[in-house]
């Protein structure tokens, strides 16, 4: 997967189009990432105790990381990512701009 946690995408497809959030979690087996404040639904939860209240709580549900773009750094774009080596390491390259990620 080309996205990794704490990186900022821009989402590109659904009902969400255009929002902008930072990545929380990715689920590379299944392609998924979730991103804060975007694809949020409503979970029900049950009273877990005596005396307390059910409640539908509001979490960012994940969604497939092919609907999202990361937003390069340097220049702020929606980008595509390449890959460099840069020193024998391999880094994430804008397309746009060329810069490191």
């Amino acid at each position: 997967m080309r996205i990794k946690k704490g990186d900022l995408v821009k989402k590109i497809a659904g009902k969400d189009k255009g929002k902008q959030g930072k990545v929380v979690r990715t689920v590379p087996s299944e392609g998924k990432i979730v991103v804060e404040a975007i694809n949020i639904v409503k979970k029900h939860q049950k009273a877990r105790r005596e005396g307390q209240r059910g409640q539908r709580v509001e979490i960012a549900a994940p969604f497939d990381a092919s609907n999202a773009m990361i937003i390069c750094p340097a220049c702020g774009k929606a980008t595509r990512v390449a890959y460099a080596t840069v020193n024998d390491k391999k880094v994430r390259v804008c397309k746009k701009c060329g810069k490191e990620m």
